[in-house]
């Protein structure tokens, strides 16, 4: 394989030369020398040994992302769709991810760990916390991170969120136009867990705001099952107390809904109106077809490398959060009440 030796003595220059050239550095060398060196380095095939640039400029190339942890029975489409947005993100500016896995209980030495080895350059935290202690770790170590999605913490950081509060309330908003006022939720008992806590509260503001009661909230895991086991509840309330429109914390507990309203002979956008969040690629496809809140997960990857960038380019400025909107997917899952 052609060295930086073979360039230099192959384009007629000096060692230091071509280093200059191709760390483009050296404002002193001439244009000509400069295409010559390029044209030099093209023509004998030579490939700078990144990882010794790397090393020599105390970067890796590398940002640590942890891979989220899913039941065997169930599934995190929306994660699934971010990190695989997030890599092309990541490559556009010259950085791949390192993914990885750590203990549910304590994640931090993972994190401390590959700070201390100094594998990464920084770290994209994703599934957050109320308080979570990845961002208190790596805000006393001085170390750069991004995060997509929110956390109450003492000081501030850059994230990137959709706004819930607004999609939650466009989906109560939009029962009420059709018509209901007997609106369950079926939620997470994660409620530590931001997304659950944001949701659940929009809910009930929501509700709030359109003089509901937001009494009937179901919790369980994120799971298919749980919308079964919800609405096994609910039918056994007397028919005058049960919902007849049902908010789901993310498709998966609406797909567990619908398949359930089935077991039982319920109809659903004809007796019972349904809408998730997400908008996972199952959501149009099912029957009926789901209605739903989509967030835009390309858009939330991109702009959280963006910021991660800023933030690597001037470590004392931290960018500005970044909330982006959701969209209300009207489907065929929701009926008016007559």
């Amino acid at each position: 394989m052609p060295t930086i030796k073979d360039v230099a003595r192959e384009a007629g220059v000096s060692i230091a030369t071509v280093s200059y050239v191709l760390n483009n550095k050296g404002d002193s060398i001439s244009a000509p020398t400069r295409a010559l060196v390029l044209e030099t380095a093209t023509r004998i095939g030579y490939t700078p040994n990144v990882t010794a640039r790397n090393l020599r400029f105390s970067r890796t190339g590398l940002i640590g992302y942890a891979w989220h942890e899913a039941p065997s029975n169930t599934m995190n489409t929306v994660l699934d769709q971010f990190i695989y947005h997030l890599a092309f993100a990541a490559e556009a500016e010259g950085y791949h991810l390192l993914t990885f896995t750590h203990p549910t209980d304590d994640p931090t030495p993972v994190y401390d760990e590959l700070i201390r080895t100094r594998r990464v350059d920084a770290f994209i935290l994703a599934g957050t916390q109320e308080h979570d202690p990845r961002i208190e770790l790596l805000q006393e170590r001085n170390f750069p991170f991004a995060c997509f999605g929110r956390s109450q913490t003492d000081r501030p950081f850059t994230y990137v969120d959709v706004n819930a509060e607004q999609g939650v309330h466009d989906a109560v908003s939009y029962f009420v136009e059709l018509g209901h006022k007997r609106i369950a939720m079926v939620a997470w008992d994660h409620k530590t867990y931001s997304t659950s806590l944001i949701r659940v509260r929009a809910f009930q503001q929501a509700m709030q705001t359109h003089g509901l009661s937001a009494d009937l909230v179901y919790y369980g895991e994120h799971s298919e099952d749980t919308g079964r086991k919800a609405l096994q509840q609910w039918v056994q309330l007397p028919s005058d107390e049960q919902p007849t429109a049902v908010f789901a914390i993310s498709d998966l507990e609406a797909i567990g809904l619908m398949s359930e309203a089935q077991e039982h002979g319920i109809q659903v956008g004809e007796q019972l109106s349904i809408i998730g969040f997400d908008d996972m690629p199952l959501s149009q496809h099912l029957r009926p077809a789901l209605t739903t809140v989509r967030q835009p997960i390309k858009q939330s990857a991109e702009a959280v490398m963006e910021n991660l960038m800023a933030l690597l380019a001037n470590s004392d400025d931290i960018p500005e959060p970044v909330m982006l909107m959701p969209e209300l997917v009207k489907r065929k899952s929701c009926h008016a009440i007559p």
